[in-house]
């Protein structure tokens, strides 16, 4: 059971420019004893020898190293290509001549 009074829910609630009825009072009033219970049972919990963490699971990074292998030289990757001109790829163009 948490220690907060129905005033000062209402307190709070003004605050926070919330207009609670009486009904929703006792509704906020209840919940909130579960949240405070809750964190209350957290802190039980936790003692010094867990470290504190924000992932339950230990974050590894999955990707892999970034190492140069199996290149393609320059003729090879031009070797399949429709057409080619002084070392690159040629394709049509898709500007007219005005718009470069």
């Amino acid at each position: 059971m948490s220690d907060l009074t129905r005033d000062q829910i209402r307190h709070l609630s003004q605050l926070a420019h919330l207009n609670l009825t009486d009904e929703e009072l006792d509704r906020v009033s209840d919940e909130l004893d579960q949240i405070v219970d809750s964190v209350a049972r957290v802190q039980e919990a936790a003692s010094e020898d867990i470290e504190a963490t924000s992932h339950p699971i230990a974050l590894t990074n999955v990707f892999r190293a970034d190492v140069v292998r199996g290149v393609l030289s320059q003729e090879e990757a031009l070797s399949g290509a429709p057409e080619a001109e002084t070392g690159r790829f040629k394709v049509p163009a898709i500007l007219d001549e005005d718009d470069r």
